[in-house]
């Protein structure tokens, strides 16, 4: 417990630093665009491979449960969608951005503060926790929102395709379960999971990389802690935010 709540402490301590004695917003805006290139170009081929493949098993799955009941076909439709944007598209491509993405920052910051180039950085009077972590935070906040609309809109395509190449159902029918009952207030919650997941996966993984100390085997370590915790605190705002928005 003093373990955790001294990480926690520091953690804190990083958030509130970032925003003391800020840079020009040109140094923040060049890292920012990398950051963004680096986050959705490097993060979009994966998260479309699995978005497509998720829509495309549950919509498969779903259809298999319908085939011995009296709920009309093009159900199936409207429930991957929902599931896609409720729940499978934020929180499955959270989940995997925190393997990828948060593995990345944690061994990039971990290699420059063993390296001294943050020690370096703070010796020339620069915040080193705001020129390093906000840029980075700030590419995934406007990124992986757009990187999960992607994923939903790709998952509710590979579930059309599964379902008619299946036999299950027309397009048509499918088409149509992809535009009954929607609710625009899904979509919200999905930008909003998107945002709260991307601030949590990114931050916590350059607190980990930030604080690396010792060598190679010491960044190894603290960018699995990174990813264990990134998924562990993705899950419990899951819980949170579903009972609070829905």
């Amino acid at each position: 417990m003093n373990v955790f709540l001294k990480s926690f402490g520091q953690y804190l301590i990083m958030l509130g630093a970032m925003f003391q004695r800020p840079e020009k917003p040109s140094m923040y805006w060049k890292e920012m665009i990398r950051q963004m290139y680096e986050i959705g170009i490097g993060s979009l081929p994966i998260i479309a491979i699995i978005s497509t493949f998720i829509g495309a098993v549950t919509a498969i799955q779903t259809a298999y449960q319908l085939l011995v009941s009296f709920i009309p076909k093009y159900y199936v439709g409207f429930i991957v969608r929902d599931s896609m944007i409720l729940e499978l598209g934020p929180t499955i491509g959270s989940l995997i951005l925190a393997g990828k993405v948060g593995s990345s920052l944690a061994t990039e910051l971990g290699t420059m503060r063993i390296s001294e180039q943050i020690d370096a950085l703070d010796v020339m009077g620069i915040n080193t926790r705001g020129y390093l972590v906000i840029p980075k935070i700030g590419a995934a906040i406007i990124v992986v929102p757009l990187l999960i609309i992607i994923g939903v809109a790709l998952g509710c395509c590979g579930g059309m395709v599964a379902a008619t190449a299946g036999g299950y159902m027309t397009p048509d029918q499918y088409i149509r379960g992809l535009h009954e009952f929607f609710v625009p207030y899904n979509a919200y919650i999905m930008v909003v999971k998107s945002v709260v997941f991307a601030f949590i996966l990114t931050s916590i993984s350059c607190f980990h990389g930030f604080h690396a100390d010792g060598g190679a085997l010491e960044i190894g370590k603290a960018s699995t802690t990174a990813v264990v915790q990134s998924c562990i605190f993705i899950l419990i705002a899951d819980y949170l935010l579903a009972t609070l928005l829905l």
